[in-house]
């Protein structure tokens, strides 16, 4: 993106696409193009804060937060964390002490880079930070070794695209123009998704599939392709491993199309005719298949087996071999950054274990605070991340963040629900404010973000606060003096092939570098079209083990579902917001209006339950409950109800949608399981007039 700023103010006074960029191609999602509505909102969080005396912690309404924190310096704020951290750490070991973090604002160095090397000098507890993606990108690096897939700008010369999991047009604006220059050469778009999304709206095809339930249909497919001889046996023979045994588990009888179309909701004859389209593009002068997969459909018990069913429908039908086959997930391995030189984990044989700390799931933070076996948790440092909002089973993880003895540190934008629990607030910058070294998870350009503006009042990125914190508990250790432009040289000093040309002073002069990938004579890049691709053990694209379809406890699906809770509950995230980011924005909070605090029900469940449009309902399961406004909806199918992320602080009554998710894991990669959640709903006032 470009920013302009006024000379004169320093203040930024635009931000639109690069049209240079060859994937976003100078154009912004909703959500960034009103993101100075975010840098410059009055309620920036500027200065640094510790909770007054005497304070408990718990939900503040918006605007009181002066009430219970008050203004201190950089300096008491850091010798107040590293005098607290230093006490737990010899009281309860170094362990007790908790970093929770996620992406924030994506970049390399905010990640993590300086971070890290505090912790693990220090000793304390490492975070498996799994809450998004952690299940499907292990999925893709089973079957392929390697998170990399279909370049974004190949889907224009796609014959059939199938969007599985995925809101495109909501969520991957900067996809939508190559699949729609597909569909204006007359390719076709499927989309298969339990909620009729934006983008399900807009194909051709919409396949309403009862949630998690992927992995059946994908093996219901195989059924017919290997049934009917479809495969491509020649690059199944050369590029794969356990092709005999994944045809013979395939063709059994519960995958085939009517056995399918019982559990998934999907019509057998549409499975049957979408298979054999799938097959057979890209041959005999058809154009190829193109599957974009996104993260939703690895949010189930059996996410990883989803994600791993459908990343080998194109090793079976080798669609890789011609452009605008194959499948994107992610592209986010792709790029070789030198993490280990950010991170140092060599470090952690300082700190007073000498070894490699416990590890804990970011989805099980509840049970973290509550019941870890081991050193308890006495102290928290969350940035990246609105823990509070976006943790899943939020009603333990509150119980937990309420402890009057944790201390915890929050580095944060504004004051958001997990800063209504904290000890000490600190303000972070915006993407704007700090310099940064940008991968990317759905193109294979490299490149680096300016700082465009100074910071706003006292505003630190990441890199500063753990360096300072570093310095201050570990004076006269080099490790922490590295700061941006340091960093930024040792994540680029990388020896790999794909990074050949990829330097720092090339990517500030010229914004972005695409990865130096493998071209073909043609000049094509065609991931994992020849062995020379796959980074497995094998060398080869990896079939086996099965990916056997298991229904997640939480389901209908399921012989050990509770059958108290008929209803598969959807939290989903939304279209406006950027998971909890955006959530307190007027503008953002006006483009949501509709959906904001909705229960979205079909008309079939609302009339069981006598249950009209507008109704107060309250939803519920044995981990916790919502109240919400009924909307009677076509988005969801008879069996499903659906509302969206927000912060709590936001609702009627203090909770959101987590108040009834679970902490369980999913098959493979520990990542979270918001997509099996199985609820009850009833009505607790009518409509008003």
């Amino acid at each position: 993106m470009l920013v302009t700023v006024d000379e004169l103010t320093g203040r930024a006074v635009k931000v639109q696409g690069d049209p240079a960029h060859p994937v976003t191609r100078g154009f912004l999602c909703g959500k960034v193009a009103r993101y100075l509505e975010r840098v410059y909102s009055p309620e920036r969080l500027l200065y640094p804060m510790k909770r007054k005396a005497g304070v408990a912690k718990g939900p503040l309404p918006k605007g009181y937060e002066a009430e219970a924190f008050e203004r201190i310096s950089w300096d008491e704020a850091l010798e107040l964390i590293v005098e607290r951290l230093k006490k737990t750490a010899e009281e309860f070991g170094p362990e007790s002490v908790l970093p929770y973090s996620y992406a924030g604002t994506i970049g390399q160095l905010g990640f993590g880079s300086m971070d890290r090397r505090f912790f693990y000098r220090m000793g304390a507890s490492q975070l498996d930070r799994t809450i998004c993606s952690s299940a499907g990108g292990a999925a893709l690096k089973q079957v392929y070794g390697v998170k990399l897939g279909t370049k974004p700008e190949d889907f224009a010369h796609a014959g059939l695209v199938i969007v599985w999991g995925g809101n495109v047009h909501g969520n991957n604006i900067h996809l939508w123009p190559f699949i729609e220059e597909a569909r204006r050469d007359g390719a076709r778009l499927v989309v298969i998704d339990p909620y009729r999304t934006r983008t399900a709206a807009l194909a051709d095809e919409h396949w309403a599939i009862r949630p998690g339930t992927d992995p059946l249909l994908a093996l219901a497919m195989m059924h017919v392709i290997f049934r009917d001889g479809l495969e491509d046996a020649e690059y199944m023979r050369e590029c794969t491993e356990g092709g005999d045994e994944l045809r013979v588990f395939a063709l059994r009888e519960e995958h085939s199309p009517e056995r399918a179309a019982e559990i998934c909701g999907i019509a057998a004859e549409a499975i049957e005719r979408v298979a054999k389209e799938y097959a057979r593009s890209g041959r005999e002068g058809r154009k190829a298949a193109a599957i974009r997969l996104n993260y939703g459909i690895q949010r189930c018990e059996n996410g990883g087996t989803a994600a791993r069913a459908v990343c080998m429908l194109p090793l079976i039908t080798g669609s890789w071999k011609k452009r605008g086959g194959g499948v994107l997930l992610s592209t986010s391995g792709s790029f070789p950054f030198e993490q280990e030189r950010l991170q140092m984990p060599e470090l952690m044989k300082k700190s007073p274990l000498g070894r490699a700390a416990r590890v804990v799931n970011m989805n099980e933070l509840g049970d973290a605070l509550l019941e870890l076996d081991g050193p308890p948790v006495k102290a928290m440092v969350v940035y990246n991340c609105n823990a509070a909002a976006v943790a899943p089973d939020s009603e333990r993880v509150l119980e937990g963040l309420r402890r009057e003895d944790l201390f915890t540190v929050v580095h944060e934008q504004f004051f958001t629900d997990t800063t209504d629990y904290a000890d000490v607030v600190l303000p972070a910058t915006t993407f704007l404010e700090h310099k940064e070294l940008m991968g990317a998870y759905g193109h294979l350009y490299a490149q680096v973000s300016a700082r465009a503006i100074e910071p706003l009042g006292e505003a630190r990125m990441n890199v500063w606060l753990f360096g300072e914190l570093g310095k201050r508990m570990f004076p006269g250790e080099p490790e922490f003096e590295d700061r941006e432009e340091e960093l930024i040289a040792q994540a680029l000093d990388s020896k790999h092939a794909w990074f050949k040309g990829v330097t720092k002073e090339r990517l500030e002069r010229e914004g972005h570098v695409p990865l130096q990938l493998p071209a073909n004579e043609q000049g094509e890049v065609l991931p994992f079209s020849t062995r020379e691709w796959f980074l497995t053990a094998s060398g080869r694209g990896e079939l086996t083990p099965v990916p056997a379809f298991v229904a997640p406890v939480e389901s209908r699906s399921s012989s050990k579902k509770d059958k108290r809770y008929p209803l598969e509950f959807l939290p989903r995230k939304a279209d406006n917001y950027m998971n909890t980011t955006f959530a307190n924005l007027a503008g953002h909070q006006q483009m949501e209006r509709r959906l904001a605090g909705v229960l979205e029900m079909h008309e079939v469940d609302a009339a069981a339950r006598g249950i009209l449009p507008g109704d107060v309902v309250t939803v519920w399961n044995e981990r916790g409950k919502i109240a919400l406004l009924a909307q009677v909806s076509e988005k969801v199918g008879a069996g499903v109800v659906s509302a969206r992320l927000d912060w709590q602080k936001l609702s009627t009554d203090g909770t959101n949608v987590n108040a009834l998710t679970s902490q369980r894991l999913t098959d493979i990669g520990g990542g979270a399981t918001f997509y099996s959640t199985l609820v009850e709903v009833k009505k607790l006032s009518v409509a008003a007039d």
